[in-house]
């Protein structure tokens, strides 16, 4: 139903930072909320972080609390993952997704319906 298409992507040192965007096309951005996953080599696709549709409310893994913050401008249709204080360990394919769900962007990869193609992070140590 939507065109998303991340970037931002890069190779980093650990403690170093990285923003990432998916921009979307299409008449439906505002309406739901917004995840993003990660998933390494060899491993299931996880949950990162969402925002609800209005932008006000926002979850995130355990892994990343406090060290990533999502964020969305839905006047640019684009929906923001700012990283910090990168480890080795969230070296993986970022992801982003519209949820099938207005108010709350949950875990289960199943409830998102659109998805982009995926950057490639890097974290050496």
């Amino acid at each position: 139903q939507v065109q998303l298409v991340e970037s931002g992507g890069g190779l980093v040192q650990t403690g170093g930072s990285l923003r990432l965007s998916c921009a979307a096309s299409g008449r439906t951005f505002n309406s739901y909320a917004m995840g993003w996953f990660r998933q390494a080599p060899g491993k299931e696709r996880l949950f990162v972080a969402g925002i609800n549709r209005g932008g006000g409310s926002t979850n995130y893994a355990d892994s990343v609390k406090g060290r990533f913050t999502i964020s969305r401008d839905n006047a640019e249709n684009t929906v923001y993952l700012q990283m910090n204080s990168l480890k080795p360990e969230d070296t993986a394919v970022y992801y982003c997704a519209s949820s099938i769900y207005y108010y709350q962007a949950t875990e289960n990869l199943h409830e998102y319906n659109s998805w982009g193609q995926g950057t490639q992070v890097t974290v050496s140590s």
